[in-house]
């Protein structure tokens, strides 16, 4: 087995923005081809791991008067090697899930309440616009992501 630290103030605390307070986690099980996302809002910040198996993570700025308005880069996310992601407010991700399945980790930090799945950003996997390479052709979506 293993044990590893997914976070640590001590640690974060000369890296991450001063401002931010994360306020929850949440774990998300997936089996393999499954493609979740693109999700995001215009005040979180997300600190994405995989804790179980891998996954391909896109993150896709979606603020309008960004430089890098509608691009996109690609991360491979595996328990094996324990990297991160911090995905800055006005971006969108999603993740397809490469391995038998695995388990999306992600640490939330925001002001005010917390903007759930109806008042999210959701732009779909496939958008001709953004031409992401995604490493599959026909993954399984719920509902949302379809």
């Amino acid at each position: 087995g293993n044990i590893y630290s997914s976070y640590n103030k001590d640690f974060y605390i000369h890296i991450l923005p001063k401002e931010l307070d994360f306020k929850h986690d949440k774990f998300a099980q997936s089996k393999f081809n499954v493609l979740r996302g693109l999700h995001g809002d215009h005040k979180t910040w997300k600190l994405v791991s995989c804790v179980w198996g891998e996954l391909y993570e896109v993150v896709v700025d979606m603020r309008k008067e960004s430089p890098t308005f509608k691009k996109w880069d690609s991360f491979i996310l595996t328990s094996n090697e324990y990297k991160q992601v911090l995905i800055p407010p006005g971006f969108v991700n999603g993740y397809y899930v490469k391995s038998e399945y695995a388990i999306f980790h992600y640490k939330l930090a925001y002001d005010g309440e917390y903007i759930d799945a109806g008042e999210q950003m959701t732009i779909p996997w496939n958008d001709p616009d953004l031409k992401i390479k995604w490493p599959c052709t026909d993954p399984i979506l719920q509902t949302r992501d379809k």
